[in-house]
């Protein structure tokens, strides 16, 4: 076996010592033994010594095991479970504390069985996971524990992760779990098993911890038509931040004002979003899911679009009169709303009818109020005594619908003058005769005339 002895006396603290193996590739469970010793007369450490396990050449790592006073030759044990094909080569290292005193290690032997007071730990398996997941490690090992040993995952360049449980089958063999909790893109790494008992220390090979961030589209979505309760969208989902496969496709879309949403699955690049409120903006974007717990990622940047008016649903219904005189008309209809005008942008016309000085007079004018809850509107400049027929007409972008007719009769007013120059006289002994004119505008039935 391999001897090293170091003499602290005369050294500033810091300075270091080492002994390195020879490579050692073994494709069965063997075991390192060693003697070691750390002793100094004042009682004070005369320094620390580390050992540390190289896999193929890569970095040292932590040291899987150290001590600094001993007082006396003691034994122990690495049980180190790193099979071939991968090599690995032991190191061992003493740091002087700046205290006289002694270090030594002797008979460092490669025993071909397994190690006595130390559990050997099976072949680990690297864990992936999507980011923000618990990732487990399951450190299988052949050997007893009890509640003195120390337990832990030892990451190299990446931080430890602690215990989470130990299940115990029997004296030969025990399962510790280790999570490393919201795994990130920075805990991604390589990973070991590590046990420190009384007489040495387990390590098992290292193993990999992959973390993925769930995909996120780069694009919105496109538009391909509009209608008035769908849109048609190309996913546009190609480009993504974060990583693939991806096994599953979602269109979330929801009122830009308001907080109604929805999610449908998608299985082909382009998909009709169906059931939708006309002249309505929607956001519409791709959530995209790779495998795993946690493998959705965020929504994409939406897609902002409206959908188009749709033909209004009916006209204005239960147009009544609200007052009639003899120049004007005051109507009333049924409030109604964007349920039946299917569209924010419409507008409510009065359009009417009758006949003056034997010709049909048609007109039509806006109604502004189309909003109120008791809505009515006037018509002015009417003849009196003449039959009005009226109806409502809603318009929008796409269509129009018309109430019911009303034919309403204006009141009757006061006739106009007689004709001075129609009225004749014919004269007798004892009367005098007249005749005359109608009045050019009788507005009504004339019941009496006066002389």
């Amino acid at each position: 076996g391999s001897f090293m002895l170091v003499n602290t006396s005369g050294k500033f603290a810091g300075q270091k010592a080492h002994l390195l193996l020879p490579h050692l590739k073994e494709n069965d469970t063997h075991c390192i033994d060693f003697h070691y010793y750390v002793s100094s007369k004042s009682g004070s450490s005369p320094g620390t010594l580390n050992i540390y396990v190289k896999v193929n050449d890569g970095p040292i790592g932590n040291p899987i095991w150290n001590t600094s006073i001993t007082a006396t030759w003691n034994r122990a044990e690495l049980a180190i479970s790193t099979f071939w094909p991968n090599f690995y080569q032991v190191v061992f290292e003493v740091v002087t504390s700046g205290h006289p005193g002694y270090v030594a290690i002797d008979e460092v032997k490669v025993l071909g069985h397994p190690c006595t007071k130390t559990p050997h730990f099976l072949r680990l398996q690297s864990v992936e996971v999507n980011a923000g997941q618990f990732a487990t490690f399951q450190c299988t090992a052949n050997g007893g524990t009890d509640s003195g040993d120390r337990l832990w995952l030892q990451g190299i360049y990446v931080r430890d992760a602690p215990l989470r449980d130990i299940k115990v089958f029997n004296f030969r063999r025990f399962v510790a779990l280790f999570s490393v909790v919201n795994a990130t893109k920075r805990d991604a790494g390589n990973y070991r098993c590590m046990i420190r008992t009384e007489g040495g220390v387990g390590v098992s090979n290292y193993a990999e911890l992959i973390v993925k961030e769930p995909p996120v589209p780069i694009a919105p979505p496109q538009l391909s038509s509009v209608g008035a309760t769908y849109l048609w969208i190309q996913l546009n989902a190609n480009s993504i931040n974060g990583d693939g496969p991806i096994i599953q496709r979602e269109v979330e879309y929801r009122t830009s004002s308001g907080s109604w949403y929805d999610i449908q699955p998608v299985d082909s690049t382009s998909y009709k979003i169906g059931h939708l409120d006309p002249d309505t903006e929607y956001e519409i974007s791709v959530l995209l899911t790779r495998p795993g717990e946690g493998g959705t990622g965020s929504p994409g940047p939406a897609l902002k679009t409206r959908t188009k008016c749709a033909d209004p649903m009916h006209g204005p219904r239960k147009l009544e009169v609200v007052e009639i005189k003899s120049r004007q008309i005051t109507i009333c209809w049924e409030p109604f709303g964007y349920n039946v005008t299917r569209c924010h942008r419409y507008n409510l016309t009065v359009h009417y009818r009758y006949q003056a000085g034997g010709q049909e007079q048609v007109r039509e004018e806006v109604s502004w109020d189309t909003e109120s809850s008791h809505p009515q509107h006037t018509i002015t400049n009417l003849s009196p005594y003449t039959n009005v027929s009226i109806k409502l007409v809603l318009m929008n972008p796409e269509g129009r619908k018309e109430s019911q007719e009303l034919v309403v009769q204006t009141d009757e007013d006061v006739p106009s003058a007689v004709p001075l120059e129609s009225i004749q006289g014919s004269t007798f002994e004892e009367k005098i005769f007249l005749q005359w004119r109608e009045p050019a505008q009788t507005y009504g039935v004339i019941t009496l005339y006066e002389v």
